[in-house]
C-alpha cells in the first residue's frame, strides 16, 4: 500500500495531488489519483491516508465503481472512433488523418494500445519521449499532439471524466530555412532545362512561383492565364486526394518571364493537368522527386529530391529583394505572418553588401569621428543651445 503526494500547477492554480495505490485482500490492484482539499503537503498526505482507509472499509462498493471505470476503452479501442468521429467527421485533410494514423500505428499503439484511457500516467508520456530520442523534435511533438487531442476528445465525449495526463511538448530550437543562392538556383534551372520541359517546369513552379509539391501536381491548364500573366493556385493533390491548398484558400501568383516561357514550351494535349509523364500518365510525388533529384545531380548540388527548398528559395529571394512581408505572405499563401517572417533573412552576398555599406557610411562620416575626440561639436557650446 502506498500514498504519494505531488504538487501540480496548471493555469495559474496549484495544489496537491494524492496518488493512492493498494491491493484488495484478493490481490487485485486498486489505484486512484485525486486532488487533495488541503493546502499543505503534510495535510495532503494525512488526507490521502484517511481516504485509503475509507476505501478499504467500503471495499465492495468501491470495487463495483472501479469495475465500471474499467469499462473505459483502451487506447487501441478508442483510436478508430477518434479518427472516424473526429478527424474525418471534421473533414481534416487526408494528409493530416494519415499523419495521425501513422503516429498511432508506429509509436502510440506499441506502447499504450492495451492501456485504458484512464490508466495513462504522466510517466508514460515521459517514457514515450525517451523512446523517441533518436527522432526529430517535430516527430515527437506530432506524436504528443495526436495523443493529447485524442484524450481531449475523449473528455469532450464524456468517455473519461478528465485528462489523465498533462502532455508537455518538447521545446524546439529556432530553425533556419535552407534556400539556394541566386547562382545555385540559376544552375539548377539550366540543368532542369536540359533534362526536359517538365523537369524545368517543376523547378520554376517551385522557385519562381512558390508552389508546394501537391499544388504542382494538381495544377491545371485552366489555372494558367498567359494573357494576364497570372497563375491561379486553387487546389492541392495528396496521393489522389484533391483539396484546397495548405493555407486554406486559393491565391494568384504573377508569372515570371522564365516561368511563362516554360509553360508555353511544356504545353501538351495529354489532359487537363499541366504535369504528366512522357507516356501520358499522371505524375506522382515519387515522379516529381525523381525529376528534382536528377536536376540537382546535373547541377552539381546536394541530391535530396526535396522540393521544399524551392519554395524556401522563392520566399527568401523575395525577402532579399526588399519585398514587404505581407506581400510575401499573400504570394506564398501562408496562413500566418509568423511563418513569413522566417524568410526575412539575408543571403550570403547580401550580408557582404550590407557590411560594405556600413563601412562606406563610416568613411563618409564627419572628420571628428576619426580625430580621437569622441564629442560631437554640435553637442557642446552654443550648438547645444
Amino acid at each position: 500500500m502506498s500514498v504519494k503526494v505531488r504538487q501540480y500547477k496548471k493555469r495559474g492554480k496549484s495544489g496537491w495531488e494524492v496518488d493512492i495505490m493498494f491491493k484488495w485482500p484478493d490481490g487485485e490492484l486498486y489505484r486512484e489519483r485525486v486532488k487533495a482539499p488541503v493546502g499543505s503537503k503534510s495535510g495532503a498526505k494525512v488526507w490521502g491516508e484517511r481516504r485509503q482507509a475509507e476505501l478499504l472499509a467500503r471495499g465492495k462498493q468501491v470495487k463495483e465503481k472501479a469495475k465500471t471505470k474499467r469499462e473505459v476503452p483502451t487506447v487501441e479501442e478508442f483510436f478508430p472512433r477518434f479518427i472516424e468521429g473526429y478527424a474525418k467527421a471534421n473533414r481534416q485533410k487526408p494528409s493530416g488523418v494519415d499523419s495521425k494514423e501513422s503516429h498511432f500505428r508506429n509509436h502510440l499503439l506499441p506502447r499504450f494500445g492495451k492501456k485504458r484511457l484512464v490508466t495513462l500516467a504522466d510517466e508514460d508520456v515521459q517514457k514515450l519521449k525517451s523512446a523517441l530520442q533518436e527522432r526529430s523534435v517535430k516527430t515527437v511533438n506530432n506524436c504528443l499532439s495526436t495523443l493529447s487531442t485524442m484524450l481531449k476528445v475523449a473528455v469532450k465525449w464524456k468517455v473519461i471524466d478528465r485528462m489523465p495526463v498533462e502532455v508537455e511538448h518538447l521545446k524546439a530550437a529556432e530553425s533556419t530555412v535552407d534556400f539556394y543562392e541566386v547562382e545555385d538556383y540559376e544552375r539548377l534551372v539550366q540543368a532542369a532545362e536540359k533534362l526536359g520541359p517538365a523537369q524545368q517546369l517543376v523547378v520554376l513552379l517551385g522557385g519562381d512561383a512558390g508552389l508546394r509539391m501537391g499544388e504542382m501536381i494538381a495544377l491545371e491548364w485552366s489555372d494558367v492565364d498567359l494573357k494576364r500573366g497570372l497563375l491561379k493556385v486553387q487546389r492541392s493533390d495528396w496521393k489522389g486526394h484533391v483539396n484546397l491548398p495548405k493555407g486554406g484558400r486559393p491565391r494568384e501568383v504573377p508569372l515570371t518571364r522564365a516561368l511563362a516561357s516554360a509553360l508555353v514550351r511544356a504545353r501538351h494535349l495529354r489532359g487537363e493537368r499541366v504535369l504528366y509523364r512522357e507516356d501520358g500518365t499522371p505524375v506522382s510525388q515519387q515522379t516529381v522527386r525523381s525529376w528534382m533529384s536528377a536536376a540537382q545531380k546535373r547541377a552539381g548540388l546536394k541530391v535530396t529530391g526535396a522540393l521544399l527548398i524551392l519554395r524556401h528559395t522563392f520566399c527568401s529571394h523575395l525577402a532579399m529583394g526588399g519585398v514587404p512581408p505581407l506581400s510575401i505572405k499573400e504570394l506564398a499563401g501562408h496562413r500566418s505572418l509568423r511563418t513569413t517572417l522566417r524568410y526575412m533573412h539575408l543571403g550570403k552576398g547580401e550580408k557582404h553588401r550590407a557590411i560594405q555599406m556600413l563601412e562606406e557610411g563610416r568613411d563618409a562620416s564627419p572628420a571628428w569621428r576619426h580625430s580621437g575626440d569622441e564629442k560631437d561639436p554640435e553637442s557642446t557650446g552654443a550648438g547645444s543651445r
